[in-house]
């Protein structure tokens, strides 16, 4: 099994969402969280003031899929959240060794 943590633009969680259920994703975790990379952040305009935004704000999926759904998901979260400009984001895959389901102690991929 592989967990799929992706980072990506707030709009288009809606969008990547939707298209994982359409292909047969079932959960996912998601996360607001804030970082930043190449893009180093950005300045805006308050009240007349010029100020620096370090931190960008972005959303964390995770999700765990069996190894065979793997490049099917990994497809789709690229077309859906690709804008094409920087800041598009980043997918980090890893392997897992044990899945367990607390509710019912199953385990592996009846578990996801």
């Amino acid at each position: 099994m592989k967990k799929i943590e992706a980072i990506i633009r707030h709009f288009r969680l809606e969008d990547v969402k939707n298209a994982l259920t359409e292909v047969g994703i079932q959960g996912m975790t998601i996360t607001e969280v804030r970082g930043f990379g190449r893009q180093k952040g950005h300045t805006e305009l308050y009240r007349g003031t010029e100020y620096t935004v370090d931190f960008v704000p972005k959303v964390k999926l995770e999700l765990v899929v069996p190894e065979e759904s793997l490049r099917k998901v990994l497809d789709v979260i690229l077309r859906t959240a690709q804008t094409g400009q920087i800041g598009d984001g980043k997918i980090f895959v890893s392997t897992l060794d044990e899945v367990l389901r607390i509710r019912t102690g199953e385990n592996g991929p009846d578990a996801i």
